[in-house]
C-alpha cells in the first residue's frame, strides 16, 4: 500500500505549505482508527481553501484515505476531541515527512498536555456529561428507560474521558481500556450497566445513585475553565454575554445546562436586574464568593 501512496505523499512533501505527513497502516490493533481502510495518510498544511479535505484511493492492494487538514483545524480537533482518531494517528502513526520538527513538537505537546489546555478539555467534557446525565435522569423519572439508558451510556463515556484527562492523558479511541487502568470505579459502573442481569430499571437506579458522588466530586475541576473566564469581569454577566465570549463558545448547546448546574452547586450565583416589565427581571450570573 505504501508503494501506491508514495508518489502522493512525495508530491505533498514538496509543497512549502506542508508541515508534516503521517501514515497509519491497518493492523488488528489499529482497525478502529483506520475504519475500513488499509492505510490512512494524514497531511498537515499551514493553510488551505478548506479546513480539511478527504480523498479515497483504491488499488489491488486495498483502500486508502487521504486527510489534508490545516494546522488550525487540527488544533481544534485536538482541543475539543471532535475527531478522537487524530490523537492516535499523531502518537502512533509513522512520520513520513516533518518540516522543522513540526510533528515532533506536536507529539511533545500532546504528551506534556499543558494545564490550560487540559482545563478547557475537562470543561467541555464535564458540560457534555451534565447535559446527558440530566437528560437521562429526566427520562428515567418519566419511566422511559430505553431513552434513559441511551443518555446514560453517553454520560458515562464523557465521565470516562474526563477521568482520563484529569490524570493528564488524552482520551483515545479505546477509552474504556484506558479507564480500566486509570479509574476502575468508573469502568465497573459501565460494566454493571451493560452486563448486569438486573432489570434495566434497577440498573439505571443503581447507576444514578453511584454516579452522584463521582460527578459531585469533580464539580470544581469541571467548572474551573468557565469560572476562570467569568472571573475576568468582577461584574455579573448576562447569559448572552457569556454565550458570546469567544473562549466559551466551545460549550455550544451545553452551556445553558452547565450554567444552571453551577448555580445549583453554588459555584455561580444569580443576580436579578429590573426590566421595563413590572415584576420581571433579567437573570445575571456572577462567581460565588
Amino acid at each position: 500500500m505504501e508503494d501506491l501512496l508514495r508518489p502522493i505523499y512525495q508530491e505533498r512533501a514538496s509543497n512549502l505549505h506542508t508541515l508534516g505527513i503521517i501514515m497509519i497502516e491497518k493492523s488488528d490493533e489499529a482497525f478502529p482508527i483506520t475504519d475500513t481502510f488499509n492505510s490512512v495518510l494524514l497531511v498537515i498544511v499551514k493553510e488551505s481553501q478548506k479546513p480539511f479535505i478527504i480523498k479515497h484511493y483504491e488499488s489491488n492492494n486495498g483502500k486508502a484515505t487521504l486527510y489534508t487538514v490545516t494546522d488550525t483545524q487540527l488544533k481544534e480537533w485536538l482541543l475539543l476531541g471532535s475527531n478522537r482518531k487524530v490523537i492516535d494517528w499523531i502518537l502512533n502513526g509513522r512520520v513520513m515527512f516533518d518540516r522543522n520538527d513540526y510533528i515532533e513538537d506536536l507529539k511533545k505537546e500532546l504528551y506534556e498536555f499543558p494545564t490550560e489546555e487540559r482545563q478547557i478539555k475537562m470543561g467541555v467534557e464535564f458540560a457534555k456529561l451534565i447535559r446527558r446525565y440530566q437528560d437521562g435522569k429526566a427520562f428515567f423519572e418519566l419511566k422511559h428507560n430505553l431513552d434513559a439508558y441511551n443518555y446514560v451510556i453517553h454520560a458515562l463515556h464523557h465521565l470516562a474521558r474526563l477521568a482520563v484527562i484529569e490524570k493528564g492523558f488524552h482520551p483515545e479511541v479505546t477509552v474504556w481500556n484506558q479507564v480500566k487502568q486509570i479509574d476502575p470505579q468508573i469502568h465497573k459502573l459501565y460494566v454493571e450497566l451493560v452486563e448486569s442481569e438486573e432489570s434495566l430499571e434497577k440498573r439505571l437506579e443503581l447507576l444514578f445513585l453511584a454516579s452522584e458522588f463521582l460527578i459531585h466530586s469533580r464539580v470544581r475541576l469541571g467548572g474551573s475553565h468557565l469560572i476562570n473566564v467569568l472571573s475576568e469581569n468582577e461584574d455579573s454577566w448576562l447569559y448572552g454575554e457569556i454565550m458570546e465570549h469567544p473562549d466559551l463558545q466551545i460549550y455550544s448547546v451545553d452551556l445553558e445546562v452547565f450554567i444552571e448546574f453551577l448555580v445549583e452547586k453554588h459555584l455561580l450565583e444569580v443576580e436579578l436586574m429590573e426590566t421595563k416589565g413590572q415584576g420581571i427581571y433579567h437573570r445575571k450570573y456572577k462567581i460565588s464568593k
